[in-house]
């Protein structure tokens, strides 16, 4: 499975409803508090207008895009950890997530309930992370447990993973995110294990109300200001899913009507590949062309492991040729008669475009 986006917030912003919008999953949208009692998911491709090129160029016999789960989870609330609401038992869906999608209300409608009475979108994100950081507490201390069972065994000298769990925990009960930066490898290792919740990256989805689509409310400003265009994302989610139930005639009609140049759908998953910095490269072996998406600086072994682990172990070489040059010439052979099909070794790092073909040993 391709890039996992894990939705927050607190109940009844707009979650399954955005989540309708960009997936189609029929998630039960309803005007109360925890309408979502269940984890929704839905998986959906990923737009890519190059894939469509390559396959009016190649006519394979399959064509498979590079796909986006999305994970809907009910509603936290103050208190989650401590077991208000429904508590936090749903987190655990979203662990396993790239990035954390955190929507927020930004529109007042009285028609519409809000669980804290008053729309105050700075608050509801406070609410939100502190309970993050709690649930990452909670986690913390299970895994400390364990480790002070397991150090009695072994010399002082030998208790590292210990050490650096009690670390862990301190920073994150002063509500500070952990820095990675200048790790040492066993230290990644068990931080990668955790999935702590808080150091994810996060995007929020300002869920602007029907009457500003644009987005452009006082509030809604304050907060691209405040937490910058590149980590926001504003949506009417209402009008989203308004505009995906529509026929494809009448939906550009509507959206030219809106002034809305492109669906929310497309525009989101665009944020998200940019938000975690990923590349995209195409492979056209047994008639399929399939694309795929890998955090940039992936080495050609590594991406070869994406598509099974044995052609990672096994990795020999990658054949590899630029899309631009492959939709030029024409075909694979015009790409080599002219020099630019290339074989590349262990380091080479793949490129955004990069058409490969890996050759490995079984």
């Amino acid at each position: 499975m391709g890039l996992a986006i894990g939705i927050i917030g607190l109940p009844n912003v707009g979650k399954s409803t955005i989540i309708n919008a960009l997936a189609g999953v029929g998630a039960e949208a309803s005007n109360y508090p925890f309408c979502t009692i269940d984890c929704n998911q839905g998986v959906v491709a990923v737009p890519d207008g190059r894939l469509e090129t390559l396959e009016g160029l190649l006519h394979p016999e399959e064509v498979i895009p590079s796909a986006i789960r999305f994970i809907d989870i009910a509603g936290l609330v103050e208190g989650a950890s401590r077991g208000e609401g429904l508590g936090n038992k749903f987190l655990h869906h979203v662990r396993e997530s790239d990035l954390l999608a955190h929507v927020l209300r930004c529109f007042d409608d009285p028609n519409v309930s809000h669980v804290l009475k008053d729309v105050n979108p700075s608050h509801d994100l406070d609410i939100v992370d502190t309970e993050l950081f709690l649930a990452d507490i909670e986690r913390v201390e299970k895994w400390l447990e364990k480790e002070r069972h397991k150090a009695k065994a072994v010399k002082k000298d030998d208790r590292r993973e210990l050490e650096f769990l009690e670390k862990i925990l301190d920073t994150l009960s002063h509500q500070r995110r952990i820095d990675s930066d200048g790790l040492k490898d066993y230290e990644q290792e068990l931080l990668d294990e955790l999935r702590l919740l808080t150091m994810k990256k996060q995007v929020l989805i300002l869920n602007a109300g029907e009457e500003d689509p644009q987005g452009k409310s006082a509030v809604l400003n304050m907060l691209r200001e405040r937490f910058g265009e590149e980590n926001t994302f504003v949506v009417s989610a209402k009008l989203e899913a308004e505009i995906a139930a529509l026929q494809e005639e009448d939906r550009e009609i509507f959206m030219k009507e809106l002034g809305i140049d492109a669906r929310a759908k497309d525009r989101f998953i665009e944020k998200c590949h940019d938000l975690l910095d990923l590349v995209r490269y195409y492979t056209t072996a047994h008639e399929k062309l399939q694309a795929w998406s890998i955090p940039c600086g992936t080495k050609a072994p590594e991406a070869a492991g994406r598509i099974h682990s044995d052609m990672e172990s096994g990795f020999i070489r990658a054949e590899v040729m630029n899309y631009r040059d492959l939709v030029a010439l024409g075909s694979r052979a015009e790409v080599q008669h002219h020099g630019f099909l290339r074989t590349e070794g262990h380091d080479y790092t793949v490129q955004d475009g990069d058409v490969i073909h890996f050759l490995f040993q079984q």
